[in-house]
């Protein structure tokens, strides 16, 4: 029973050796100004993502390029001495979750005061070889 449960490990380890994963917590942006930006990446390769997210002018691109690059250099340690540009690697699954909202007050006329609800989000990013 124990050797079956190592065996099962190994293959999980295996199957997983591809894939690799890189997580942002509380990003100071709003989820669907995000999500524009993560749209146009998902399911491209890893360097024309790249190259998506340096010339993009939205700012939700920036971030968003930071965690790629985490990722890859996660790939890059799981895989020593493996070659990045070989690997034939692609954005597998980019999600973007709301996070929490801070709530603020701003004055208004006659004594009111206007709710602000500054967002906040959760990127994942998924790599992935890809599947012929």
């Amino acid at each position: 029973m124990g050797s079956r449960k190592r065996e099962s490990a190994l293959a999980r380890k295996l199957t997983n050796q591809d894939v690799v994963k890189a997580i942002h917590n509380d990003c100071p942006s709003s989820p669907r100004k995000m999500r524009l930006v993560a749209d146009i990446i998902r399911g491209e390769q890893v360097d024309k993502a790249l190259y998506i997210l340096k010339y993009s002018k939205k700012d939700a691109s920036n971030k968003l390029e930071k965690v790629l690059l985490s990722a890859m250099a996660n790939w890059q340690t799981k895989n020593e001495g493996a070659d990045i540009e070989e690997a034939n690697l692609i954005v597998k699954e980019i999600f973007v979750d709301s996070a929490r909202q801070l709530k603020r007050l701003r004055p208004a006329p006659q004594g009111r005061g206007y709710r602000i609800r500054k967002r906040s989000n959760h990127i994942t990013l998924i790599l992935g070889k890809k599947e012929n």
